[in-house]
């Protein structure tokens, strides 16, 4: 089950990118079924794009149109009239760009404590280490899953585009850990032991034409099971008709 490079010839000629790591949470979610205790649960997620996802038709008002707060009070219906709100100029304005996010990932559940986040599998994208201000938004979304108690998986397979998004997460963190090799499938948690805040971790290398590696899943500080990255990334390039 070696792993291929799926962002060169002659793989790239065959499938998008995008399409396996489409592809591959929800194949990821099929292996999990028996893998998991009874309790938890995971499901797939993709989101390509803005991190903001708003319905712009919808909110847009037609030209000339004003907001309630913007209009000059009618009488108020024959009631109280109110004084108009006076809108504030903005202090500063300032042209904004906001880095596009792509989520791959799987999210595991503790279905027993109302569908609590336990675990975030995360399938690295060539955008969110295209630009500092992506990379800082995916490591920031990262270290925010892990204060709030839930593991996370880094998995990057991109060998088109540099960058050490662990590295970058450790040190998001305080800790100075070692570089992360140019691919890999690292594990973290954050625990709490005598008093004091832990990052525990676990990075294994990914290498062109070698199986893909294994790494602890954490559901809770004493539960882990095995996360075998090969059958279904093995898997989801056979549906896919990659050779």
């Amino acid at each position: 089950m070696p792993l291929r490079d799926h962002f060169r010839p002659p793989v790239d000629s065959l499938l998008l990118w995008g399409e396996l790591l489409g592809m591959w949470p929800a194949v990821i979610v099929q292996h999990l079924h028996g893998v998991l205790p009874e309790g938890y649960v995971a499901a797939p997620r993709v989101r390509l794009g803005s991190l903001f996802e708003v319905d712009v038709a919808a909110s847009r008002r037609d030209e000339g149109s004003a907001a309630p707060d913007e209009r000059e009070d009618q009488g108020n219906g024959g009631g109280v009239a109110t004084a108009a709100w006076a809108r504030a100029l903005p202090i500063v304005s300032v042209e904004a760009a906001w880095p596009d996010a792509d989520e791959y990932e799987v999210r595991v559940y503790d279905a027993r404590r109302g569908r609590t986040l336990v675990a975030a599998i995360e399938l690295i994208s060539p955008r969110n280490k295209d630009r500092p201000e992506s990379r800082n938004a995916f490591v920031a979304k990262c270290a925010e899953l892990l204060s709030a108690g839930v593991a996370v998986t880094l998995v990057d397979l991109v060998t088109t585009r540099p960058g050490d998004l662990f590295a970058e997460l450790l040190a998001f963190v305080g800790q100075a850990g070692p570089g992360s090799p140019p691919l890999y499938a690292a594990s973290c948690r954050r625990v709490r032991r005598d008093g004091k805040a832990l990052l525990e971790w676990t990075c294994r290398p990914m290498v062109i034409d070698q199986p893909l590696p294994r790494v602890p899943l954490w559901l809770s500080p004493a539960l882990a099971v095995p996360l075998d990255l090969g059958p279904s990334y093995e898997q989801a390039c056979r549906d896919l008709w990659v050779p």
